[in-house]
């Protein structure tokens, strides 16, 4: 967890399985991690996971299954697109506007959304 974010360690795993979802990385019928494996993994303490699952469980994305865990629904790849994109592309326009403000150029900012494009593509 960033512990210099400014959202709370659960909205931070809400909105790393969102990501993970909407990668493919977890598809629907995809088991999650139990409460305090995820607990473990990510430093935090259990109630911060079930807080965590339990928006995720509201919003649609993963159902929990009493004693057997908790499941990516069918609808979690599109409920996690449209949740993740309507949040990145706020933080990304917010970002823009503050680099533009500060006086960064067009082209400045288009070489690093490229540099950072070419980053992530396959070698």
């Amino acid at each position: 967890m960033d512990t210099e974010a400014p959202e709370p360690p659960s909205q931070q795993l809400v909105e790393r399985c969102l990501d993970g979802i909407a990668r493919g990385d977890l598809a629907p019928g995809d088991k999650l991690p139990s409460v305090r494996a995820l607990a473990g993994l990510a430093l935090v303490n259990h109630n911060t996971v079930a807080r965590a699952y339990r928006e995720l469980d509201l919003i649609g994305a993963v159902r929990g299954e009493g004693g057997r865990g908790v499941f990516v629904t069918e609808a979690g790849p599109q409920i996690a697109r449209q949740r993740r994109a309507a949040t990145t592309w706020s933080d990304f326009e917010r970002a823009l506007e503050t680099a533009l403000r500060a006086g960064h150029s067009i082209e400045d900012l288009s070489e690093r959304v490229r540099t950072a494009e070419s980053k992530r593509r396959p070698a």
